[in-house]
């Protein structure tokens, strides 16, 4: 259940905005223009992989409710009494968990969830229509719980803290590469040539979908951990286990593709390598295990 998300979408986007902006303006030629400063483009690296995470983080709660058409409750004055129970119940599970009372939305779509939001004391979680009608409220709560979990454990900056160093280093081996096809196989001496150009394209592709498996790895081990919180929160396995089961036996509402990793439950994914969610039944076994 975690990145090639939204998150992950905007970030590279971001990434390569920012990276031909630098090249435009001269920047990244300066860097290898008289020949290549390793110290240097590490630390331009680091500003352009970085700066691109933290800028997906920090629009995050806002491309979540654009992306989704997510109804944000006022607490104040819910519609209904669903709208107040959900409410209610997020900001009871928050209180638990010793952070700030999250902003909470319901999305037309099939069952889901997910939360997101740069800082644990200003977040959002959303729950889509779909849940709502398939689960009972005790399974409701235990989704909550583990998306409330998500946000106390701070999921949302790690991730960025990791997404930002693996964008790091894709550029800066990607670049490395473009300058020594540049200069090594392509003979060029003068500046920066196509070779070096093109080289470092096709390399931050190639890297950028290595690096998507480190951060599959984690969002899949992050996904272990909010279950486990979810189970702490409602003070038993049993609510999370019976909604993973109930996920289990309905079609998975699908997020955006780049905001998948935020979700209950995951989309598909080529491979195991790359799924941004464990199986449902491993998340079941774990919990079962420590019970």
């Amino acid at each position: 259940m975690t990145r090639i998300l939204l998150f992950l979408a905007t970030n590279l986007a971001v990434m390569l905005v920012l990276s031909i902006a630098m090249n435009v303006l001269g920047i990244g030629r300066f860097l290898t223009a008289e020949g290549l400063d390793p110290t240097a483009l590490l630390v331009f690296s680091a500003i352009i992989g970085f700066t691109g995470a933290i800028i997906s983080l920090l629009t995050s709660k806002w491309m979540a409710k654009r992306s989704t058409g997510a109804h944000v409750i006022d607490p104040q004055a819910p519609r209904n009494a669903q709208e107040a129970w959900l409410v209610e119940t997020v900001h009871q599970l928050a209180d638990r968990a010793g952070i700030g009372r999250p902003e909470v939305a319901i999305y037309d779509g099939a069952p889901n969830a997910f939360a997101t939001g740069a800082f644990k004391n200003d977040s959002l979680v959303a729950v889509s229509t779909g849940l709502l009608q398939s689960m009972n409220e005790e399974e409701v709560m235990a989704v909550l719980g583990h998306e409330v979990a998500h946000i106390a454990n701070g999921d949302m900056v790690t991730l960025t803290l990791i997404q930002g160093v693996v964008n790091t280093f894709v550029i800066f081996f990607a670049r490395l590469v473009g300058y020594f096809v540049d200069r090594v196989i392509m003979k060029n001496e003068r500046g920066l040539g196509m070779g070096y150009y093109a080289a470092s394209i096709v390399c931050e592709i190639i890297f950028g979908i290595l690096a998507s498996i480190i951060v599959a790895w984690f969002s899949r081990r992050r996904e272990y951990r909010a279950d486990a919180g979810s189970a702490s929160l409602l003070g038993s396995h049993t609510p999370m286990i019976r909604a993973l089961a109930r996920l289990g036996n309905v079609e998975a509402g699908e997020l955006p593709k780049s905001f998948e990793a935020s979700g209950i439950s995951g989309g598909a994914s080529i491979a195991a390598l790359f799924a941004s969610h464990p199986p449902i039944e491993d998340r079941i076994r774990a919990l079962q295990q420590a019970q």
